[in-house]
């Protein structure tokens, strides 16, 4: 009985999750190519240049620029890719990093509401009830908007004596090749607007780097190497990712739950948010989204996404964006971590639910 039980298990996670799947294999290649071609680097430099000095005004195009990768290359390209370059910057300009490192990693999880592709929890949500990437922002566009409002305000108030005074702006500026970042630029954008037009987010994705697979090609053939674009592939998080879609679809076979009656959205976001930090928001949300009403769908999603925030293991973004803080020579504890986190968390769990 076992095995049928857990092949069958197997196939129901295959049957719903390849497409998200096939979606983190692709996006995880383009944001590995953007950062190749040094976008992010770019991206940094200007904001640097365009702030003129001013030490908050380069705090909130910083917030702007890890919203804007969020929503556009996911929640996890901005733990990884945008927060060396971030803390790189703040050391470059002489302001402090920590206040640059904490708008990075809180942006990751709270900016990742917007769209299908921001988040796999909203992947796995729009394959699972078969609702359009259309419908999909109608439903959360109100509740991303008030925790990216916590978010900023809390860390506004949080760092403002570190965030005060001016700074010396950089004259030099990274060497790049304009085509290939405007390219880049480009395919992130045309995404994000070609899923939310109703494309399938992998198929999205893939004309997305077949585009900048051929730029690349073209302008600089050694950045495309087959060899280079197979180190791009996450196999380890892929096998990882599916191995736990599957446990998860084995259990709910294996114990009969019946569905949670939450007393509101509040309380689903609430319930999202505390499995999320015991188990990661991933698993949370698989176990909990087959048992709850659709209606309440938006607010478990406010918890999973926002929530994890509270302890290193609350989501993958978490420990990644911690290992590149390590490399970068910033270290944070996980006493720090949550204490940090409970300035933020609790509001944008329950403000965000309030309004989803």
């Amino acid at each position: 009985m076992i095995p049928e039980v857990l092949a069958d298990a197997v196939a129901g996670a295959w049957t719903t999750t390849w497409p998200v799947l096939a979606f983190l294999l692709v996006i995880t290649v383009v944001s590995d190519l953007c950062a190749d071609v040094r976008l992010f680097e770019v991206a940094a430099s200007a904001v640097a240049r365009l702030a003129r000095g001013r030490t908050p005004l380069l705090f909130a195009a910083h917030c702007l620029l890890a919203t804007l990768t969020t929503v556009l290359l996911g929640i996890d390209t901005t733990a990884v890719m945008l927060t060396p370059v971030s803390l790189a910057l703040a050391t470059q300009v002489g302001v402090a990093p920590l206040p640059f490192a904490f708008a990075t990693l809180w942006l990751a999880n709270g900016a990742s509401l917007l769209l299908p592709i921001s988040n796999l929890t909203n992947l796995l949500a729009v394959e699972r009830t078969g609702q359009s990437a259309g419908a999909f922002v109608a439903d959360l566009w109100l509740p991303q908007l008030v925790v990216l409002a916590v978010v900023v305000t809390v860390l506004a108030l949080r760092h403002r004596a570190a965030l005060a005074g001016t700074y010396v702006v950089p004259r030099t500026r990274p060497s790049y090749d304009a085509v290939l970042v405007a390219g880049g630029a480009l395919v992130a954008v045309g995404i994000a607007v070609a899923t939310v037009l109703g494309a399938a987010a992998w198929l999205a994705a893939t004309g997305g780097l077949v585009v900048l697979v051929a730029l690349a090609a073209v302008r600089a053939p050694a950045l495309v190497a087959p060899r280079r674009l197979l180190r791009s592939v996450p196999a380890v998080i892929l096998l990882a990712t599916f191995a736990l879609f599957t446990l998860v679809e084995l259990g709910l076979r294996l114990v009969d739950v019946d569905r949670i009656d939450w007393s509101g959205p509040v309380a689903a976001a609430v319930g999202a948010a505390v499995l999320s930090n015991a188990v990661d928001n991933l698993p949370a949300w698989l176990a909990l989204a087959p048992l709850t009403d659709a209606s309440l769908q938006p607010a478990l999603l406010v918890g999973a996404n926002t929530g994890g925030m509270l302890l290193l293991w609350g989501s993958l973004a978490n420990l990644l964006w911690r290992r590149r803080c390590r490399m970068a020579g910033l270290h944070v504890g996980w006493v720090q971590f949550l204490r940090e986190g409970l300035l933020v968390v609790p509001l944008c769990v329950l403000l965000g639910a309030l309004v989803a």
